[in-house]
């Protein structure tokens, strides 16, 4: 019971890392909020684990993280793990495609952060974990124009948000993945030409030979949520099987 009793929201929930971490830190005594833009596959979490509250949510949309984070008394911990990957260099990104990753990708870490770093501040203690990728500033990564960028972002928004709240009692710590077997994932790779091949191309780039399961990222922000890691903060955390060494 690392996380007993913590009070922790976790964004982007319904599948993927963000759904193996509230599972996580629920099994771990944390009383989860999880939200997600999918309210259907939101049910299918809450019938996993009961114990956890779940509330359809935009992270992108101003008013709805307003409306959400007026009714949040306290918090302990904020696991953002809102993304998107687009596909594609410079020239395969439009104005729109653009701006809707910003949106996604960085926008909606700044509402959310925004909306409740307030309470933690009221509180003297928070933590903030941010889901970021070893495809950003640390490495470059083919056909991932915006992707990167966006990504390159969120770890210069964790360094600020470290140093300009350390000394208020909040920490702010990102978590790289390399490639990790998701439902998002699975769905790229089968829109892939050939998705066999696609497959074998993103497992042959992992040093160790295998994808990373969502449930390994899940025990590191475990740790990054409980007491553990009380002198940890401004840290980006590669777990990417030797992907960036």
């Amino acid at each position: 019971m690392r996380l007993k009793d913590k009070k922790i929201i976790v964004t982007a929930a319904a599948q993927g890392i963000g759904k193996a971490t509230a599972l996580q830190f629920a099994k771990e005594g944390a009383l989860v909020t999880a939200t997600d833009i999918n309210e259907e596959k939101l049910s299918d979490l809450q019938k996993e684990n009961s114990n956890i509250k779940i509330q359809q949510l935009d992270a992108t949309n101003k008013n709805a993280v307003e409306e959400f984070c007026s009714k949040v008394e306290t918090i302990d911990v904020l696991f953002h793990a809102v993304g998107f990957v687009h596909h594609g260099t410079l020239m395969d990104c439009n104005n729109d495609e653009f701006k809707r990753s910003i949106d996604v990708n960085i926008y909606s870490a700044y509402l959310m952060s925004y909306n409740l770093v307030p309470k933690m501040l009221n509180s003297g203690k928070g933590n903030i974990i941010v889901i970021s990728s070893a495809a950003s500033s640390v490495k470059g990564a083919p056909n991932r124009f915006i992707y990167g960028v966006t990504k390159a972002a969120l770890n210069g928004f964790v360094k600020a948000l470290a140093i300009d709240y350390v000394k208020q009692g909040i920490r702010c710590n990102a978590i790289l993945p390399g490639t990790v077997e998701t439902p998002s994932w699975q769905g790229r790779v089968n829109m892939a030409e050939d998705p066999k091949k696609a497959r074998e191309d993103f497992i042959a780039r992992q040093a160790m030979g295998r994808l990373a399961q969502p449930d390994e990222i899940a025990s590191l922000a475990t740790y990054l949520a409980s007491d553990e890691s009380d002198f940890v903060t401004g840290t980006l955390n590669l777990i990417d099987g030797g992907w960036t060494l």
